[in-house]
């Protein structure tokens, strides 16, 4: 009995030692448990400001009047006195094609003409001694002096001859028009050009056979451009195309000329759509935007790449909050026993978080336009409330209602504040 003592206070100190660290590993996951997360946040003081709206896109400067020059006849070119990049007048010679064939069926059109005019004047005067005749048999057959059987002879005789005039006339009518046709072709074999300014593109030499546009769309000739005044052809998303309208503001950098802007002004907008990667996962739709230039340069040429900015619409004086601080939830619905009711379709709203004291509060909001950096709040906050604008992790993920924040930016300040004290 007596040795059994120690090994008993042996093993109750320990089963006591083992239920005082149960005990307070207990109390320690309890604490841990009831502690609830801070989050480390930066904040910013909500202001009004200024805000333009602006959508950005990519594209190419084009000239804003530009012809494309193909022959409407087939012929040799006999006389090009022009060559690329000269500067030429509207009325221009630029490009002659060989003439002989043209003249040689504008002859034989004038030939046949003049044919068809002497047989209209020949049957013409036969059909007046014709028409005398009738008229004489039926005087004379109201006298009784001719036979009814002469009157429908000369009658037979002179509508037969009227009708070969009839006839002759629709001839003589289309022999003018195969004129007329002759000599417009032979005078498209002289091209000239169709405005002031320059030979942007040169694709034919003296001595080469070209295709009329009867065949497919003619050859290439060259373009003519009025490099004075230049355009900025730009591909708008769909989704961006509607915020814009003719007459907007728009800056435009072209790529040749570095950081250096030129103003433009909004002028056409596309009404169809270019579509790419059809039924792709990397389907787009595109609409083209053409912005006219306010102040072009004259070393800017036709194919060059430039970006532009157009400025959408201005609001002054307006609530706004950093774009990074907006964000989105899924609204809370409750059924009838406020339990959430999964047969509702829940769509996300846009929120803010708010700090008040050390608690962040999701706030609500309506947006209106936005710029590269901020954007305009229309319900939800007031002006000088503090709104979290960071770090993105938290706002798009980690803070909900009432979490619980610290100051980023506070902690910076307290610490240069006491840097600057000695302390």
């Amino acid at each position: 009995m007596a040795n059994s003592k120690p090994g008993n206070k042996k093993k109750i100190l320990i089963f006591g030692f083992l239920a005082v660290l149960l005990a307070v590993v207990v109390v320690l996951i309890i604490l841990n448990k009831d502690k609830e997360k801070v989050i480390k946040v930066e904040t910013e003081k909500i202001t009004r400001r200024d805000i333009t709206q602006v959508v950005s896109a990519t594209g190419t400067i084009n000239p804003v009047d530009q012809v494309i020059l193909r022959p409407e006849v087939t012929g040799e070119i006999v006389e090009l006195p022009v060559k690329e990049g000269d500067k030429v007048r509207k009325g221009q010679l630029l490009i002659r094609l060989k003439p002989d064939q043209y003249i040689a069926r504008r002859n034989k059109a004038k030939a046949s003409l003049d044919f068809a005019k002497a047989t209209l004047a020949e049957r013409q005067a036969s059909l007046a001694e014709v028409e005398a005749n009738y008229k004489r048999v039926k005087e004379l057959y109201a006298k009784n002096l001719a036979s009814e059987a002469d009157l429908e002879s000369a009658r037979s005789s002179y509508l037969r001859t009227k009708a070969q005039v009839d006839a002759q006339i629709s001839s003589v009518m289309q022999a003018e028009e195969s004129f007329k046709d002759a000599e417009v072709e032979l005078a498209k074999t002289a091209i000239y050009s169709p405005l002031n300014g320059t030979i942007t593109v040169l694709n034919v030499e003296k001595g080469e056979r070209v295709l009329g546009s009867s065949f497919s769309q003619g050859t290439h000739l060259m373009t003519v451009a009025d490099l004075n005044r230049m355009e900025a052809t730009v591909e708008v998303d769909e989704n961006d195309v509607v915020l814009i309208s003719v007459g907007d503001t728009a800056k435009i950098k072209i790529d040749a000329f570095g950081e250096k802007e030129f103003l433009g002004t909004v002028s056409q907008i596309g009404n169809a759509a270019k579509a790419t990667g059809l039924g792709t996962q990397e389907e787009v739709v595109n609409f083209d935007v053409k912005i006219r230039l306010d102040n072009p340069d004259l070393q800017i040429r036709p194919g060059m790449s430039c970006d532009a900015e157009i400025q959408t619409e201005t609001k002054k004086d307006v609530l706004a909050v950093p774009i990074q601080s907006v964000t989105s939830r899924m609204p809370k619905q409750k059924g009838d026993k406020g339990k959430p009711d999964r047969r509702k379709k829940k769509k996300p709203v846009e929120v803010v978080f708010i700090v008040e004291g050390n608690l962040a509060l999701m706030k609500p909001v309506k947006t209106g336009i936005s710029d590269d950096s901020y954007i305009e709040i229309i319900k939800g906050v007031e002006e000088g409330q503090m709104v979290v604008t960071g770090p993105y992790r938290a706002i798009s993920k980690e803070l909900q209602d009432s979490s619980r924040v610290i100051l980023k930016n506070k902690f910076s300040h307290d610490k240069d504040k006491n840097r600057k004290s000695g302390k």
